[in-house]
């Protein structure tokens, strides 16, 4: 009886809090409605700089301007944080094409795209097509000379699409290498999406250094089913010509804007996303939009005047997309530092309707987040859900054990652009950014306010 009429006396407080947390967010989703700047920041990231691959003349002009962003924005302190990171170049030349069909010339330009940190090279072979790597193994002996085309598609029936990404994508890192070890000439691969357009799709790969080096480019899907197609009843030869190449490693930096905490000073909580983008496109998803929702979180705090009990660190990372040297680095500074990391976020899954969070942390974290869903609700976030994180910030988790989380939006159409010529700003939203960075900021003050 006691314990009930304790928890009665506290109701009336409760109640109150969540009123005072559901008008604050309210204020702070309102101003980012009708004043938010990431769409205008978006504009300039990608119409006036460009796509931003790590240590590209376009990458060190976001790095400089995103620094006078955050400091325009009223960051306490803007510093750049050092980082080694490797310096790619696609070359000039990415062709792939049906030289013969049943041993009768022919030239049928096949769109594709070499994939990331691929060196140059040449292959003029017949293709052997296969579903998967369990074929290859199959198959092995009838590879030697030949050009690999790994056929392996998103599956379709999956409601995630992140799910058939991961699935898929080891046939983009590893497919490469896994031919070469049975002496194949050069590697093919679908691409990396659920869409029906015809873009190609590049991103990482990475040689087995066991293995010879040999060109690879990713086929964008009309042509990959053609070519499945072809080679189903017929003997292809096909051509492949790269030109990428490395320079020496060089220096690029984390872009680091703080919020100085009032109480818990030596408490931070870190928000970001990733500066540098591939080659191809404008990097306007991936990741300029998580970029310019970090620093519009940023900007309604201060237009709220709120002064955050922990500090509050609106990372930029650079070097995401071919070597996570940004990530790396912050994590490892934080160790060295003894810092003491509360909680990061990341948006890097494009900026598209928000529908949750996801996190890694103990699952008593996860529950007491879980009693805010109905804060976020009205803007679109339904999920608080134990599946999560960012490339960037799994380093504080796997060192120090720090929780972390991922802005999760709509992801139906992310894979129709991801890491295409068709990742541009027309392609985003204005509404749909800016609910993202709503949900950012809710997120973001109710952890300040009440921790983990």
């Amino acid at each position: 009886m006691k314990k009930i009429f304790v928890l009665l006396l506290f109701l009336p407080i409760l109640a109150f809090s969540q009123n005072e947390d559901s008008l604050f967010i309210k204020q702070m989703s309102d101003d980012i409605m009708l004043n938010g700047k990431a769409y205008e920041w978006l504009y300039h990231l990608t119409k006036k700089i460009g796509n931003r691959l790590t240590a590209s003349t376009n990458f060190y002009k976001a790095i400089e301007w995103g620094k006078q962003t955050l400091q325009q924005t009223g960051a306490d302190n803007v510093n750049l944080q050092t980082c080694n990171v490797v310096h790619w170049m696609r070359g000039k030349v990415d062709a792939v094409s049906v030289t013969s069909i049943n041993n009768k010339n022919e030239s049928i330009k096949l769109n594709a795209i070499a994939l990331g940190n691929s060196l140059a090279g040449n292959a003029n072979a017949q293709v052997i097509a296969l579903k998967n790597f369990d074929e290859l193994e199959k198959r092995k002996d009838e590879v030697r000379g030949k050009i690999v085309f790994f056929n392996y598609g998103f599956n379709q029936t999956y409601t995630e699409t992140f799910r058939a990404y991961g699935e898929s994508g080891k046939y983009r890192y590893f497919g490469p290498s896994r031919a070469a070890k049975y002496g194949a000439k050069g590697c093919l691969i679908r691409s990396l999406s659920g869409s029906t357009d015809n873009f190609p799709h590049t991103g990482m790969m990475k040689y087995n250094d066991s293995f010879p080096i040999i060109p690879c480019a990713a086929l964008g899907l009309q042509d990959a089913d053609k070519l499945w197609s072809l080679c189903q009843s017929n003997s292809i030869t096909a051509g492949i010509t790269t030109s990428g190449y490395y320079l020496k490693d060089t220096i690029a930096y984390n872009v680091i804007g703080e919020l100085k905490g009032s109480t818990k000073a030596n408490e931070i909580i870190t928000i970001g996303g990733h500066l540098d983008s591939w080659d191809v496109g404008e990097g306007a998803h991936d990741d300029g939009a998580g970029i310019v929702q970090t620093i519009e979180v940023l900007r309604v705090l201060k237009a709220m005047h709120y002064i955050p009990k922990h500090t509050i660190r609106f990372v930029l990372f650079a070097n995401e997309e071919n070597g996570l040297a940004g990530g790396k680095k912050y994590a490892e500074e934080a160790v060295a530092k003894n810092e003491k990391h509360l909680f990061a976020l990341e948006s890097d899954a494009g900026g598209f309707t928000p529908r949750g969070f996801g996190f890694t942390m103990q699952d008593a974290s996860l529950k007491k987040m879980q009693n805010w869903i109905s804060l976020l609700l009205p803007y679109g976030c339904y999920k608080l859900e134990a599946r999560g994180g960012g490339a960037d910030i799994n380093g504080l988790n796997e060192k120090l054990n720090v929780p972390v989380g991922e802005l999760l939006p709509d992801s139906q159409r992310y894979f129709d652009v991801h890491h295409t010529n068709n990742d541009v700003f027309e392609t985003v939203n204005k509404r749909e950014l800016l609910l993202g960075a709503v949900n950012m900021a809710a997120l973001i003050y109710l952890i300040d306010k009440y921790g983990l």
